[in-house]
């Protein structure tokens, strides 16, 4: 089982940057395939980014060339920095792992308003 906890949201102005992280518990982290998701309110879960146990990565079109993926597996951590931030990124991210079955962090809030 893995536990995901997410940090690094907030408030920022438009065209700012801010970087996520999340940590996990448990072992055989490398063996994840690891995600960041995001809901804004009224809409649907999203996938932003993922990144595989081999460090393939992909990304929603939406932030391609402005967010960017990463992952530390001797620390357990996964990172995504997000630059160029507009005010539809507003939204509740969230960690994911995935082997065989999902798990999910709580979430963090990012705001991008002036």
């Amino acid at each position: 089982q893995v536990q995901l906890v997410e940090s690094g949201g907030g408030l920022v102005q438009p065209g700012g940057s801010l970087r996520l992280s999340c940590a996990a518990s448990g072992s055989i982290f490398s063996l994840y395939a690891m995600g960041w998701y995001r809901q804004a309110p009224g809409k649907q879960r999203e996938l932003v980014a993922g990144i595989t146990s081999g460090g393939s990565t992909n990304y929603a079109d939406s932030v391609k060339g402005r967010f960017t993926i990463s992952r530390d597996n001797a620390k357990k951590m996964v990172y995504l920095q997000m630059n160029s931030l507009k005010p539809e990124d507003t939204a509740v991210y969230y960690c994911n792992a995935r082997l065989t079955l999902h798990y999910w962090g709580q979430g963090t809030q990012v705001t991008v308003s002036s």
